[in-house]
């Protein structure tokens, strides 16, 4: 008996991400660091296993070694199955040409056969650098529920920042009659998340018109959305009311970090219900002889110093005397003795030798015009000497 999928997922998580500058150097955004623990692309995959969808595809490109390792067979999701599971999609060689993916659509585009292998009836389209728990499942019933072509999941934002989204126009029975990728004057205040259900059938018919047209960016935002309403498919809007962050700045990665720290409404991930899992490594608690205020600190490691708002990863070791204030330290980290690292996002693998000097006092970090809103930013597998600095809003990606 032909055995199929109701619904494949296909995960886009090929992106540079350049505005994360250092953070990205070596690894794919998906898999930067998040909330000590965690890797970004663990709320996408434990999402889609929380709402019952078992088969993903992970579309990489840049730089993907550590992602890839990461992921492995998909069991920390329990999505290492026999028939569906994870699995990561590349660019690879085709008998025609070799080609890099072109754009989202492109992506989707050239993996059409890994989706039709399961004969889905819906495909959903996510990206990889978000952080949120989103109920699929409940998307895909209000999908089916309209007999939709295209459902788009979407939050209203403020509307001073709604030119940075694409933005849905609707009527008020949830229909999308315009879609705008980034318009300098958006008429409305919501948002697309880069979600999409799509009933399958369309979905590949939409792709295969796209990679047919010459003039296309091979974008679904800019070229594949607009067609469909374009040609009066049936699309509609799917409102989310929850915690979400496009995690694709410093300041928004550290922001979403703190947001751990606060009482954010929707967004606990000690929630047992709907569970973000990963593949973090086994450790004992930290040994915590400093004084820690208001922060998080995960297994492993040594607390002997003080640590105050801060998010401090697995195995990371703060010597007596050293001082992390308002930064996120990522994982496997030394600060020694009389070390201040002050609101700044360290990478993994950093030594900060004894009383160097990292980043400002957040107040006089923020009046500073730089790209990083004043968050100084250490890069993976830098070293700082002793009595070394780096100033508030400093990149640094090699050794100090």
């Amino acid at each position: 008996m032909l055995r199929k999928k109701e619904c494949v997922a296909m995960l886009l998580a090929g992106g540079q991400g350049s505005r994360l500058f250092a953070l990205t150097s070596n690894i794919a955004k998906p898999a930067v660091s998040f909330g000590a623990k965690y890797r970004i692309i663990d709320f996408p995959l434990s999402n889609c296993i929380n709402s019952g969808i078992d088969t993903v595809g992970v579309l990489t490109q840049y730089q993907p070694l550590v992602l890839n390792e990461y992921v492995g067979n998909g069991q920390p999701w329990d999505l290492d199955r026999t028939f569906g599971g994870v699995h990561i999609l590349s660019p690879y060689e085709a008998k025609k040409d070799t080609s890099w993916y072109k754009g989202t659509a492109n992506a989707i585009y050239q993996n059409i056969r890994f989706m039709k292998m399961y004969d889905p009836e819906y495909v959903l389209i996510l990206s990889g650098d978000h952080i949120y728990k989103m109920d699929y499942d409940k998307m895909l019933a209000a999908h089916k529920a309209a007999n939709a072509d295209c459902t788009i999941a979407c939050m209203k934002v403020p509307m001073k920042e709604a030119s940075r989204f694409g933005i849905l126009n609707t009527n008020p029975d949830g229909t999308i009659y315009e879609f705008e990728e980034k318009p300098k004057q958006p008429k409305s205040d919501l948002a697309s998340m880069g979600i999409y259900i799509f009933t399958a059938s369309k979905l590949f018919k939409y792709l295969e018109l796209d990679e047919a047209d010459p003039n296309s960016e091979k974008d679904f935002g800019k070229n594949v959305l607009p067609a469909m309403l374009n040609a009066g498919e049936k699309m509609y809007s799917y409102r989310f009311e929850g915690y979400w962050k496009d995690v694709g700045t410093i300041s928004s990665l550290w922001e979403a970090n703190m947001d751990l720290l606060g009482v954010v409404p929707n967004f606990e991930l000690a929630d047992r219900e709907r569970v973000i899992h990963s593949r973090s490594p086994l450790a004992p608690p930290a040994f915590v002889e400093g004084e820690v205020v208001n922060s998080i600190v995960a297994t492993g490691g040594e607390i002997e110093g003080k640590v105050v708002n801060s998010v401090v990863g697995t195995n990371c070791i703060i010597e007596k005397g050293a001082e992390v204030i308002d930064s996120v330290l990522m994982g496997n980290i030394v600060v020694k003795a009389g070390a201040k690292v002050n609101y700044a996002i360290v990478d993994e693998e950093v030594v900060i030798g004894e009383k160097a000097q990292i980043g400002a006092d957040r107040e006089e970090a923020l009046k500073l015009d730089s790209k990083t809103a004043g968050i100084a930013v250490l890069g993976r597998g830098v070293t700082v000497s002793k009595g070394g600095k780096v100033a508030a809003g400093d990149i640094v990606d090699k050794n100090v």
